[in-house]
């Protein structure tokens, strides 16, 4: 498959490249600097210099064409304000789907977070992100065009990846090596059926493959 990722440079991104390159696919991935691009390359993805906060959407549709699946994985990032979380967790997810859309590309997978709510309450800068991913699912799933998967991973560590994770449509909290949630997004590209749901993932004592088979009805 040929799979495009917003947000490339991430830390979840930089994984999931690895993994889509080692295992044959063509990845690239969307980045903002081109000094970036060395990373990207190192793990067997194409950079793909282009600012999301800027980018228009023929500029993205340009980027996906031609691809199988696209992954939102872009993020403001800790430290960004309140604004970046509209601009990036929200502005660029939309922007990026629409895109896809006219791209023709139907597989579509969002980095989301636990407790992603539109209509989550408060006012600090958490509060506006969490709001931000729920407004920016909400108009995923409204996109009858896309077969779309989207994941909440709970709080995400460094630690070495354990392969074993409890994936459900509601885990309640806990916390997940990004490892982990790089293997669970591969394994959800693969797995179709898995399109239309959405996911709470935390660690567990359940192997990816057969966590993802089992939220696709296998």
């Amino acid at each position: 498959m040929r799979i495009v990722i917003a947000g490339g440079h991430g830390q979840i991104a930089l994984r999931l490249e690895r993994l889509l390159a080692a295992r044959g696919d063509e990845v690239a991935g969307i980045i903002r600097r081109d000094e970036q691009g060395d990373d990207l390359r190192a793990v067997g993805a194409e950079p793909v210099v282009l600012d999301l906060e800027s980018a228009s959407v023929e500029e993205v549709t340009e980027r996906l064409r031609g691809a199988d699946a696209a992954v939102f994985a872009a993020g403001a990032g800790p430290g960004s304000g309140t604004a970046r979380k509209e601009t990036v967790d929200k502005g660029a997810a939309v922007l990026f789907a629409d895109a896809a859309v006219r791209a023709g590309v139907r597989r579509f997978v969002v980095v989301s977070s636990y407790g992603a709510d539109p209509g989550h309450p408060g006012g600090e800068v958490f509060d506006v992100y969490l709001r931000a991913k729920g407004e920016a699912d909400a108009y995923v799933q409204g996109l009858e065009a896309l077969d779309w998967t989207i994941l909440r991973p709970g709080s995400l560590t460094d630690d070495a990846g354990r392969g074993l994770v409890r994936l459900e449509a509601h885990t309640g909290r806990g916390s997940v090596p990004r490892d982990d949630v790089a293997a669970v997004l591969a394994e959800l590209l693969d797995t179709p059926a898995t399109a239309g749901l959405t996911l709470e993932l935390v660690g567990g004592s359940t192997p990816v493959s057969v966590a993802v088979k089992s939220v696709a009805g296998n």
